[in-house]
């Protein structure tokens, strides 16, 4: 797709930092486009459990960036989702009747359930994350690694600064009542 990344000249009374900061929105315009089509999910799941959706990796991906955190529970991926509990609750359901996350209550509060990976859910994220790695290993092959460590801190700190953004925002956006729509 050689047309995507054309680059369109700043006008000429566009200073450097403004045009950088351009680059950076046609960039990230071209990744949301392959970023919403879930390109590197879809080759996971084809490769590694064609049976699967995307939210079924979604979920086990959250329940894996919560563990360390502590106990995770369907709250809290709904909310590393940024989805609605209850649609979490569903999806965590059909992965429970898979065999990749089990119930269980928690050790801190027998009251509380907790969302646990089984050892089929860790092989499936083993086995996805090693295409995902093997698709960015093959996109950074030709580069120096001082730029991969570079471009990795970078990235990081950039998409950290989104998720901030983001989170800001969306607690000062007025919460519309259920059944009432948005003006």
């Amino acid at each position: 797709m050689e047309h995507a990344a054309l680059k369109t000249e700043p006008p000429a009374d566009t200073d450097e930092a403004e045009a950088n900061r351009a680059a950076i929105g046609r960039s990230m315009g071209r990744w949301r486009l392959l970023i919403g089509r879930r390109v590197l999910a879809r080759l996971a799941i084809k490769n590694v459990a064609p049976d699967l959706e995307i939210t079924h990796l979604d979920v086990l991906d959250a329940v894996s960036r919560g563990e360390p955190e502590g106990e995770v529970t369907v709250g809290t991926i709904a909310e590393l989702m940024m989805i609605d509990p209850s649609r979490a609750s569903r999806i965590v359901a059909d992965m429970v009747a898979r065999g990749a996350l089990r119930r269980e209550a928690s050790q801190t509060d027998a009251r509380r359930i907790i969302v646990v990976m089984t050892d089929l859910g860790r092989q499936l994220m083993f086995e996805v994350k090693a295409v995902k790695r093997g698709v960015i290993e093959s996109i950074l092959s030709d580069w120096p690694e001082e730029d991969v460590a570079v471009f990795s801190g970078l990235f990081d700190r950039f998409v950290t600064g989104f998720e901030k953004v983001y989170l800001a925002r969306e607690k000062e956006a007025p919460q519309t009542p259920p059944g009432k729509p948005e003006a």
